[in-house]
């Protein structure tokens, strides 16, 4: 791994209004396979072990502050007048800082630690006053370069001759760079253009100017530039990192069956011989041992999941829910904020909420911990060895002791003893000829 020098800082800009986002949040706090989209820059910043870490934040600056307390330290642009602009609101938090400067942006959440890396290197090799970062792609500024190959400038789109805009490398804002020279570009700059805004990329010019040595590094995967502006491009990302995600997952010795019908969320951790089935969703905060067979079609949710445990088809397990070694989930059960022991099992047809259930316990079909008495949750305790028979209700809190049954059909308002049998329901009456007495004869 190639580390930026120990005297260097990472800038992200991130106080764009994303209007066309039409949301009512800011766009950085936007989800991407289980992460708020500015979590990807700061997470790939912190790889290369800055000196200092900045955010330029703009809109709901309290939320997104909030949201990344103590990853970063935050500085608000009040007033949005471009990426020039964005930067220099930074000046005053760095000082008399002399090093190295990388420019990312919080809205492109697909650049890799192995890019930045490259930027590194070659910034190193060439004794580069510059390097940015481009892509070919219809991107909004324009990479002018002269007659033996050089970076000339850039031009903005809405400044470009229609020559310019047939030009094919695009740029994407991102920018390794000496302090001293985005302070004295950025002094230079000014906002007669089109949008009436200071541009980030003037700074280009004036390096070329000032005989600055300036090197542009083309991106390999230009997947890699997309900035989200809109729901499309945040699907597009969503794609590209559960992808990601389950290539890697799949390089450790997991089997995702049908990859690109498998959603797996960026963080969740899985463990080797285990097997994903299709339509499987699993979310954030997720860990899974090994062996684990998920069945398709099961949810997920901030759970954990130990060695040698099988969940579904149809299975859902909402945040908060530990299954132990050896535990069999069946289809169409639910568990929620509870703890299935080891070799427990609830095959199918079944709600555990806010349960604590110990090991080699068996749950019947339609088994419903009924937890919740219209103002608060309680918590419904089985312990070790019990059998709870089909369609049984307990009424939480309620505890049903070790080696206890509940006989089926009941519903449980007492604790169930130690090797007892809690039976609670009405005993059978039929009524003899009801058919003929209801005047319904017979069918045919």
């Amino acid at each position: 791994m190639v580390e930026m020098d120990s005297a260097s800082a990472v800038v992200i800009l991130a106080a764009g209004q994303g209007t066309r986002m039409k949301s009512g949040r800011a766009k950085v706090l936007h989800e991407i396979a289980g992460r708020p989209m500015l979590g990807f820059p700061i997470a790939v910043a912190k790889s290369l072990a800055p000196e200092r870490l900045l955010v330029v934040v703009g809109r709901d600056a309290d939320q997104v502050c909030e949201q990344f307390a103590g990853q970063a330290e935050f500085i608000v642009q009040a007033q949005q007048r471009g990426t020039g602009h964005a930067v220099l609101q930074t000046q005053a938090a760095l000082g008399d800082f002399s090093g190295a400067i990388l420019i990312l942006y919080g809205d492109t959440p697909l650049l890799t630690a192995e890019t930045l890396e490259r930027m590194v290197a070659l910034r190193a090799e060439k004794s580069a006053d510059l390097v940015l970062l481009t892509a070919r792609l219809p991107l909004p500024g324009r990479i002018v370069r002269d007659a033996s190959g050089r970076v000339e400038r850039i031009v903005e789109t809405t400044d470009a001759t229609p020559e310019e805009l047939e030009l094919e490398e695009g740029n994407t804002g991102v920018y390794l760079m000496d302090a001293d020279l985005v302070w004295q570009g950025l002094a230079q700059a000014d906002d007669s253009n089109a949008q009436g805004e200071i541009y980030l990329t003037d700074i280009v010019s004036f390096a070329v100017r000032e005989g600055k040595r300036v090197e542009a590094l083309l991106l390999d995967d230009a997947d890699e530039a997309l900035g989200v502006n809109n729901r499309v491009e945040l699907a597009q990302a969503d794609r590209v990192w559960r992808a990601r995600t389950a290539r890697r997952l799949m390089e450790s010795g997991v089997t995702i069956v049908d990859p690109e019908n498998t959603y797996i969320d960026v963080d969740v951790e899985v463990g080797p011989d285990t097997r994903i089935d299709p339509g499987c969703v699993i979310t954030s905060g997720t860990r899974i041992g090994s062996r684990v067979h998920v069945k398709p079609h099961c949810t997920i949710e901030a759970s954990q999941l130990d060695d040698d445990v099988q969940i579904g088809p149809m299975a859902h397990l909402r945040p908060g829910s530990h299954l132990c070694a050896g535990v069999r989930v069946g289809n169409f059960v639910e568990v929620k904020n509870s703890t299935l022991g080891e070799g427990s099992k609830a095959n199918h047809l079944t709600y555990l909420g806010d349960a604590d259930v110990g090991s080699g316990v068996n749950i019947g079909c339609g088994v419903v911990t009924v937890n919740y008495d219209g103002e608060q949750k309680h918590r419904t305790v089985i312990e070790d060895g019990a059998f709870v028979g089909c369609n049984a209700n307990l009424i939480a809190p309620v505890t049903v002791e070790r080696d206890a049954y509940v006989a089926a059909g009941s519903t449980i308002t007492q604790d169930v003893p130690e090797d007892g049998l809690g039976v609670a329901r009405a005993r059978q009456k039929n009524i003899e000829k009801w058919r003929q007495r209801r005047g319904l004869g017979k069918k045919k």
